[in-house]
């Protein structure tokens, strides 16, 4: 029974995950443009694992709803690299979001501590 329970759990957690992802790349470039490796370590470093064939789609997406743009750069250490930032469009986006996040946060928040989690111990 805790197997199944246990496997749920991730589903759950995955799909959290998913969710907040364009959220989390958006931030990311906010804050200044970045290639997609970039992107997936500085993802990898805040604990939310990606993978390029998550992110390149993701990427792709939001540059073709004009929320990301891309500019090609020179690099030292091979072939240049694309450069993705957001747009005035993206940024107006990402405002959007944050009060969507800052109001569930604070929904969730308030129901956490309403009723807190109780473990059941079974011996």
């Amino acid at each position: 029974m805790f197997k199944k329970r246990r496997m749920n759990v991730d589903n759950a957690k995955s799909q959290m995950r998913k969710g907040m992802l364009e959220y989390c790349v958006m931030l990311l470039l906010r804050k200044e443009p970045s290639y997609a490796s970039d992107i997936i370590v500085r993802l990898k470093e805040a604990e939310l694992i990606v993978v390029e064939g998550t992110l390149y789609p993701l990427l792709t997406r939001l540059k073709n709803d004009g929320l990301l743009s891309y500019e090609w750069r020179e690099s030292t250490q091979g072939p240049p690299r694309k450069y993705y930032a957001l747009t005035t469009e993206g940024e107006l986006f990402l405002a959007g979001l944050d009060c969507a996040w800052n109001e569930l946060a604070t929904t969730v928040g308030h129901l956490k501590a309403e009723s807190p989690i109780r473990l059941e111990v079974k011996n």
